[in-house]
């Protein structure tokens, strides 16, 4: 490795349990770092040296001092390495830049939302901001790439309202089959049948609150599972409702979600528009609202890049490459 830049850093106060939370199982943690980042680190005890690229040792510094003060009240995990590196936003570093973020017009508050298995909060400066304005805005639209937290997050909102008792229930929604919702083939209930389409929903909802009240909460009907054509004609009052896979909605079929929408309702609309599965003839609902609704008053809109991935490095880069290549393709 040619070592340009070299960095010296000392870790304070002298914890060695801390120290030893820090580096890992055989610093296992500060090698998770150096192949990231391509640096080396060489420590003993509390004094760090980092050597390699200016910026990368620069960052590779930067997520070294903040896991070091994590580990204080934390246990610090290859996952939580891998997702304060992204916080370090080292995506500059490593990927080309060819996604452009939406600028955010203000300064929003910090939210944190407590679940069973601890705090959820927004990693970087766009999740953030797509957790404050779920909590201030009526609908909310979350577009971006996969493993960007776009869906966990709005879950979590969702159960932070229904346990503060913001709302009476939490309704998933999610277009069924990729070209239409022609379900009947399907064994069993409209539960059963729907299930597979909203399975990362019922994830996020068991990591959150625990499979049996989950169970609980659907047999009671607090929670309420329903393909997009079921939606047609009812008026939500009082409930978090999440359409996922918007891209593979209709421009007609997106607009009768949203005017379901009553009072005291939320609504969040989550989705990718570089994978949409409607036949080619079939526009996106979510492309076409986008558009329509992006100068309508009190709807807020949260635009996902590359930088927001939270999945393993892998996926930030393949997201990178697919982005790059569109791209590419479109010049052409």
């Amino acid at each position: 490795m040619s070592q340009t830049y070299s960095q010296h850093i000392q870790l304070t106060p002298d914890n060695n349990a801390r120290l030893a939370n820090f580096c890992g199982e055989r610093d296992g943690h500060l090698r998770q770092i150096e192949q990231r980042l391509q640096v080396e680190i060489a420590n003993r005890g509390h004094e760090f040296n980092v050597n390699g690229f200016e910026p990368a040792v620069k960052a590779a510094c930067a997520v070294i001092e903040n896991l070091f003060n994590a580990a204080a009240t934390e246990q610090i995990t290859p996952e939580a390495v891998h997702l304060a590196m992204q916080d370090a936003t080292i995506d500059q570093i490593l990927l080309e830049p060819v996604a452009v973020e939406q600028p955010v017009e203000a300064t929003l508050p910090a939210v944190a939302i407590k679940t069973k298995h601890g705090t959820i909060r927004g990693r970087g400066k766009n999740q953030q901001d797509y957790l404050a304005k779920i909590f201030s805005h009526d609908i909310n639209f979350g577009v971006g790439p996969a493993g960007t937290g776009k869906t966990y997050l709005a879950v979590a909102c969702a159960v932070e309202a229904l346990q503060t008792e913001q709302v009476r229930r939490i309704i998933l929604v999610r277009p069924a089959v990729e070209a239409g919702e022609k379900l009947g083939f399907l064994p069993g209930n409209m539960a059963q049948k729907v299930d597979p389409y909203l399975r990362p929903l019922y994830d996020a909802l068991y990591e959150m609150l625990g499979f049996d009240k989950v169970e609980k909460l659907i047999e009671h009907q607090i929670i309420e599972i329903a393909p997009l054509a079921f939606m047609r004609g009812r008026t939500l009052n009082d409930a978090f409702i999440i359409l996922d896979e918007a891209q593979n909605t209709t421009t007609e079929q997106i607009k009768m979600f949203l005017t379901r929408v009553g009072f005291g309702s939320t609504a969040v609309v989550t989705g990718d528009v570089t994978q949409i599965d409607l036949p080619s003839a079939k526009q996106s609902g979510l492309t076409h609202v986008l558009e329509v609704l992006k100068d309508v008053e009190g709807i807020s809109f949260t635009f996902f890049g590359v930088r927001d991935v939270v999945r393993h490095p892998l996926v930030q880069r393949i997201v990178a490459a697919y982005e790059l290549y569109d791209k590419k393709q479109q010049s052409l």
